[in-house]
């Protein structure tokens, strides 16, 4: 599953949604995303319909990789300004920075051979290294739950390697 990412610096972004603390063996994914989608629709000022499912890892999360380590998840829609919150819901700031971004087209049960390129192949032969922000994928238009010709994007933080 080879892919050669695009790089990109994005702009600061303003997300609004919710947040749950899984590890890869405890997968929360389903709830999480069943107590953000009924009030999707109620967050005022989005920016579009994309939905940005962000994941944020400790700083030896990848150094000490096991499944069991636990990370915080977001369902989230970016807003371009903030007012009157739903209930449940929370701000999350997104910093700018530089991302490589991929492209994944399949079931989300078998994203797991592009994360595996991604951390094992491309990421220790390319010029840049993981930087410590939050990742993301984007469930944009292409995005469909649980089919096969579902896309979405895949951005990791990345900075020039030293």
């Amino acid at each position: 599953m080879k892919q050669t990412p695009i790089i990109k610096e994005i702009a600061s972004k303003t997300l609004v949604g919710k947040s749950i603390s899984m590890s890869l063996m405890d997968n929360k994914t389903f709830d999480l995303f069943s107590e953000f989608m009924p009030i999707r629709n109620k967050i005022s000022n989005t920016v579009s319909n994309d939905i940005f499912e962000v994941l944020i890892y400790d700083e030896i999360y990848f150094k000490t990789f096991n499944p069991n380590n636990t990370f915080t998840k977001w369902a989230t829609v970016e807003v371009s300004d903030v007012e009157d919150l739903p209930n449940g819901t929370s701000l999350l700031n997104l910093a700018s920075g530089l991302y490589a971004m991929f492209t994944y087209k399949g079931l989300a049960k078998d994203i797991g051979t592009l994360m595996t390129y991604i951390y094992s192949d491309w990421l220790p032969k390319s010029e840049y290294e993981l930087d410590h922000r939050p990742h993301f994928n984007i469930l944009g238009a292409q995005y469909k739950n649980n089919h096969p010709e579902s896309e979405e994007t895949i951005w990791i933080p990345i900075k020039t390697r030293v």
